[in-house]
């Protein structure tokens, strides 16, 4: 049977999020706090690795907003703007970053361990699951299957683990325990740890493989704790309207206000997904986080992947904009930053590019440059309004002008 596509609606407006996980765009005024002094995902990246084919990206606005304008060449697109936004949310986390993006701004960090967990939580957790843990230490999770998986495979025990963000982190071997042993252990893991050791996210890591040659499969999972407001994602499902999302997005919002989820996977899945969803008009809300550039490449100081990744993505979104339909508004940002020319191996503190497109704006505002916007929220804002729902508690609407 032949799938029909059916033709755009131009009167039904719709949002589509993308987000490139960790692509920042140079380190915040407070950087120094957080140790991310001198942080510039994206520029460092296309400074360490130039002549990267990005034209689409760069129609979009990227080379001006990483200040290589003038040593790229590329055709502005019509209907496009671009310029960077400042969290208001502390902290440099997925989960903290995606809530701000959607309208929703927290006062307070999530709690971090940079020594471990204190021994009630990690008690409680032997106590709920039955056996002992390896590790309960700060580190990169490829480095400490190595360092423990042989010992793992022995006793059982499930490596925990965490990092500079908010994330109690389970790493078990697939021979050890199955994709629902491992579900039962964070679920265990996400009801302790709540009031003050609420972390923002509790992450499955299961891995295969032999010793010397371990490696992490694809049934990652993340446990997020509930927002505790309205997101955009609630308000666009308030409003009788569809939020259609891929991959990890729906374990950051908890689930919640998500009518159609698709399983995406790594960045290529990802991109399938989300031009079957614009292609077929599946949702009036879509968003898709391209995970690989954090957890691939960011995470594991490899600028070269990750340039090879913006390439790979540059082509995809040529795809995705002959895809838009004329009520369409396409967002592209990111969440935090993750600069794999950086010491450490964990998320830095940035500011976040934002561009935008929709095939009927001929400017927003008035000008192209958006320069620097106060808030990731108000990405969110700008949303709602487009798509005529209620407008969220943070964030401040952009303007714009469409043609006639």
């Amino acid at each position: 049977m032949i799938k029909l596509i059916p033709e755009p609606d131009p009167v039904t407006p719709r949002v589509i999020v993308v987000v490139l996980d960790g692509a920042g765009v140079g380190a915040l005024p407070d950087a120094g706090e957080y140790g991310d002094l001198g942080a510039n995902t994206l520029k460092h990246v296309l400074e360490k690795h130039p002549g990267l084919n990005l034209d689409n990206l760069n129609s979009l606005g990227l080379a001006e907003i990483v200040g290589a304008g003038e040593k790229q060449r590329y055709q502005p697109l019509a209907g496009s703007s671009y310029g960077k936004m400042m969290p208001q949310s502390p902290g440099k986390d997925t989960t903290s970053g995606h809530w701000e993006l959607a309208g929703l701004v927290i006062e307070k960090s999530f709690p971090v361990y940079p020594h471990g967990f204190p021994d009630s939580v990690v008690n409680a957790f032997e106590i709920a699951i039955g056996r002992s843990v390896l590790g309960n230490v700060a580190a990169s999770g490829t480095e400490i299957i190595k360092e423990l998986g042989i010992k793992h495979l022995k006793t059982g025990f499930p490596i925990v683990y965490t990092s500079a963000d908010s994330v109690f982190q389970i790493a078990a071997h697939e021979r050890v325990a199955s994709a629902e042993t491992l579900d039962q252990w964070c679920k265990s893991a996400r009801l302790i740890l709540s009031d003050e050791h609420a972390v923002g996210r509790v992450i499955a890591r299961p891995f295969a493989g032999e010793p010397g040659a371990f490696f992490r499969t694809a049934g990652r999972r993340d446990y997020s704790l509930e927002p505790p407001g309205d997101t955009l994602l609630d308000l666009v499902v308030k409003a009788g309207k569809t939020v259609a999302v891929i991959g990890k997005v729906s374990d950051i919002f908890a689930s919640r206000g998500v009518t159609k989820k698709m399983p995406g996977g790594d960045n290529e899945a990802i991109a399938t997904d989300l031009t079957y969803l614009v292609e077929h008009r599946v949702g009036d809300l879509v968003w898709a986080t391209f995970g690989d550039f954090d957890t691939v490449y960011g995470h594991r100081n490899d600028s070269a992947g990750f340039a090879a990744a913006l390439e790979r993505f540059d082509l995809m979104l040529a795809e995705l904009l002959a895809a838009l339909g004329a009520s369409d508004l396409l967002f592209v940002t990111a969440d935090h930053g993750c600069d794999p020319t950086f010491p450490s191996t964990d998320h830095t503190r940035e500011y976040v590019p934002l561009m935008l497109y929709s095939p009927t704006f001929t400017y927003i505002p008035e000008e192209q440059n958006l320069g620097i916007l106060k808030s990731y929220a108000d990405l969110a804002a700008t949303a709602a309004k487009w798509l005529q729902v209620e407008a969220p508690l943070y964030g401040s609407p952009l303007s714009w002008s469409l043609k006639k």
